[in-house]
């Protein structure tokens, strides 16, 4: 058996493929991602077959500040149609399944009933996927904000599925035709999700909040988040930093851009509570502000070793960071900036292991008062509490699903 991964995005968008292509090997079953050119020494290191598919996305960290005009935007999202209709079919050749990761796998379910093979689209988090229950995540490249809890959410979804396909539509039903002399789509969204959709979160940690996915069938299938096995040694230097004082607070912002001043913010945030400071180049390149001893800067880090071992994570609310925390058993303080990052911080909120920072640009002063919350003793041990709870197994159950659909 076969299958092609496909997703277009950063490192939370790719693990979770990558987790599954490493359950489905475990089962016998050859799996082959096609994702950015940024992962590809990655994936291949790893022993996995890589399709690269359009620009490398380092250097470009979404965030405040960067938001193109809706002719640019335009433009990006007819081309990243027309460059999924040009790589995936022959990514996709000889496979017997294609699982597309995220919102803008526009053409994959086209190139799965073109060759015939069965289609899965995946999401990471329960409010990208359409319901009454919540509102569609904000968008700040389309000046969609967050939405208030008193507006209307079928009336929100309507309107994002306008959206969709007011942008991607045509580039979508020309690729369709000009491939593979298919029909044109009358839904986009509807089309993309398919008829049964796959959260790829876990259920304490994300649940489905109940009902059907608005223009599917039924919910989506929750096998829960599609975690990475990861032995990667931890550098001397951190080994070292580690073993010679008190746990610190690890930073960390992904491929999120930095606002102005956050390293002042962030080791301000520590220095003012006590802690020493791990800080996370990530892409933005973050830096210390000093050659203090109670700070260290490091690059790639194993945080399933990592972040046992920290007293929280100060990070954007990514679905990854933000599981990988939670499995640990680490407080957390999330600073959400976009998209998605907003429902995770208000989720670490909830289940109490940590706190939601306001969704604003973070300052000393406003880091350190939410870390004396996720500090506090009760909160580090509401946080073990949960982290016995979250599931390990979900790109297993996923994988053994994806084969027995098709055998």
């Amino acid at each position: 058996m076969r299958v092609l991964l496909s997703t277009i995005g950063t490192r939370g968008e790719v693990q979770p493929m990558v987790a599954l292509a490493t359950a489905l090997r475990a089962l016998g079953a050859e799996a082959r991602l096609c994702v950015p050119p940024d992962f590809g020494e990655w994936v291949e290191g790893l022993g996995f077959p890589v399709v690269p598919i359009g620009p490398a996305l380092r250097g470009t960290a979404s965030g405040r500040g960067f938001r193109p005009t809706p002719e640019r935007l335009r433009e990006l999202a007819e081309a990243t149609v027309v460059t999924q209709f040009a790589t995936l079919p022959d990514a996709a050749r000889g496979c017997d399944a294609v699982v597309a990761g995220g919102g803008l796998q526009i053409a994959a379910r086209s190139v799965a009933e073109a060759a015939g093979v069965r289609y899965v689209h995946v999401s990471y988090c329960p409010v990208t996927l359409p319901s009454p229950h919540h509102a569609p995540p904000p968008l700040a490249l389309q000046g969609r904000p967050l939405a208030p809890d008193t507006a209307d959410r079928r009336a929100l979804w309507a309107e994002d599925a306008d959206h969709v396909d007011a942008t991607f539509r045509k580039a979508l039903d020309s690729g369709r035709a000009e491939a593979f002399g298919l029909p044109p789509v009358g839904d986009v969204r509807g089309h993309t999700l398919g008829d049964e959709p796959w959260l790829a979160a876990d259920p304490v940690l994300g649940p489905w909040p109940g009902g059907d996915v608005l223009g599917t069938a039924g919910p989506p299938w929750q096998p829960g988040a599609w975690l990475l096995p990861d032995d990667t040694p931890l550098s001397p230097a951190l080994e070292d930093f580690l073993a010679t004082g008190e746990p610190p607070v690890y930073f960390g912002f992904g491929s999120i851009r930095a606002t102005p001043g956050l390293p002042e913010a962030m080791i301000g945030a520590a220095r003012a509570v006590g802690r020493r400071a791990l800080v996370s180049r990530g892409w933005a390149g973050l830096s210390l502000v000093d050659d203090a001893e109670d700070c260290l800067l490091v690059g790639d880090v194993n945080q399933r070793a990592l972040f046992p071992r920290v007293a929280a994570v100060v990070h954007h609310g990514g679905a990854g960071t933000t599981t990988a925390a939670a499995s640990a058993g680490a407080p957390q303080v999330v600073a959400p900036q976009m998209y998605d990052q907003h429902y995770w911080a208000r989720r670490v909120h909830e289940l109490g292991v940590g706190a939601a920072h306001p969704p604003a640009p973070p300052t000393a002063g406003s880091l350190a008062a939410a870390l004396r919350h996720a500090l506090h003793p009760d909160t580090a041990a509401r946080a073990r509490t949960v982290a016995a709870t979250i599931r390990t197994d979900g790109a297993r159950r996923a994988a053994e699903r994806l084969v027995a659909g098709v055998e």
